[in-house]
């Protein structure tokens, strides 16, 4: 099968109005508070301001939205409102989020895989669950606090020592951590000029007819959600994934007789017609990152109509697999070790629920860390 490029469109006509930002303004006042003003769009017309509120990541859900409006942090056009006051569009939403005393930063016990240590890096086993550093709402039991015995550091953000790149919560795999202020320099030198090999697993939607191609599109925050990142043209940050199809399915064990054997799928066209054949396969890709953005891959591969399976947020509302996350996995390492120059090369086993997933597809993985289809 051929290699393909595929640009994927990003949100199309002119951007609307979205609840919680379309135009908006932050600054901070002398005793640390963040303060910050939201135009309503038209997609927040008629929403229940306590809902608006919580799409704000630094709020992060109703129950905090509504325990600022309630303390009087929160006004619309000037004025306090109750929680469930409905907003309306070219309405001023203006909010004031209290500095909050940090916790400083202490080793916790956790079970990690350490995979390769010496003086300057050591490279993680990040287990899927676990967040990678304190953030609000996840002031403890991140992998930082998990690796504090380990001297982590480097970096200019004190919450996130030693921190060279991240993995989403729901994520498993490998990670580069710095121990010394100079390595983290030069692993965010090396990241930025491509020269560390990422490579990941995923299972995700549909069956592809060329054996590997390339998605080369912009992301940014999505106009609409900002939890979200979504393709932006014009005004996103450059993003290229590799993939290469390791095997497919055409059928969920269960269906049409029960267990399938891998096959070469048909083609996933660009019409809408071809994205429905496909869409009750399976395929398992190798992905390979040229660059880093956030949740780049899920993003990239739902794009182009393959959401990873599992994904809550990109992927589709059925899980036939019951994979139960998204079936992401940073498998392999690749890079000049920045002190030393010796090539440091480290692979990841399938920690066992996304293992036991691909038991059900007939697909299981060697010692050497390549896959074979059985």
């Amino acid at each position: 099968m051929p290699n393909e490029t595929r640009n994927p469109q990003p949100e199309t006509g002119n951007p609307k109005p979205r609840t919680g930002k379309q135009s908006r303004r932050d600054a901070e006042d002398d005793s640390g508070a963040a303060r910050f003003w939201i135009i309503v769009g038209a997609a927040g017309d008629n929403e229940r301001l306590d809902r608006l509120l919580s799409r704000e990541p630094r709020i992060g859900s109703r129950a905090a939205g509504q325990r600022l409006i309630a303390a009087g942090l929160v006004l619309v056009n000037g004025r306090r409102q109750n929680k469930n006051f409905r907003v309306r569009a070219g309405q001023t939403v203006e909010a004031l989020l209290p500095q909050q005393p940090e916790q400083p930063l202490a080793p916790e016990a956790m079970d990690l895989s350490i995979f390769f240590e010496d003086d300057f890096l050591l490279i993680v086993d990040k287990p899927a669950g676990v967040v990678v550093h304190p953030a609000r709402g996840h002031q403890k039991g991140t992998l930082v606090q998990g690796l504090l015995s380990h001297r982590i550091t480097g970096g200019g953000e004190p919450r996130r020592p030693g921190i060279v790149h991240r993995l989403d919560k729901d994520t498993s795999g490998l990670l580069i951590v710095a121990k010394d202020e100079e390595t983290h320099r030069r692993l965010s030198r090396m990241l930025a000029a491509h020269k560390i090999n990422r490579t990941y697993l995923a299972l995700v939607h549909g069956l592809f007819q060329a054996r590997s191609g390339t998605v080369e599109a912009p992301l940014a925050r999505d106009s609409r959600d900002r939890k979200r990142m979504s393709v932006a043209r014009g005004r996103g940050r450059g993003a290229v994934t590799h993939f290469e199809v390791l095997g497919t399915w055409p059928e969920a064990p269960g269906r049409r007789g029960g267990k399938s054997g891998p096959s070469r799928g048909t083609a996933v066209r660009g019409d809408m017609a071809a994205r429905r054949e496909a869409a009750g396969g399976f395929s398992l890709l190798e992905v390979r990152l040229e660059t880093g953005r956030t949740h780049q891959i899920r993003v990239h591969l739902a794009a182009i109509g393959h959401p990873v399976a599992g994904d809550k947020v990109y992927g589709r509302r059925r899980d036939p697999l019951a994979v139960g996350r998204q079936f992401l996995h940073s498998a392999r390492l690749e890079f000049a070790h920045p002190v030393s120059g010796e090539t440091v090369e480290i692979s990841s086993p399938l920690p066992a629920d996304l293992q036991a997933v691909l038991d059900k597809l007939g697909t299981r993985m060697l010692d050497s860390g390549r896959w074979t289809l059985d």
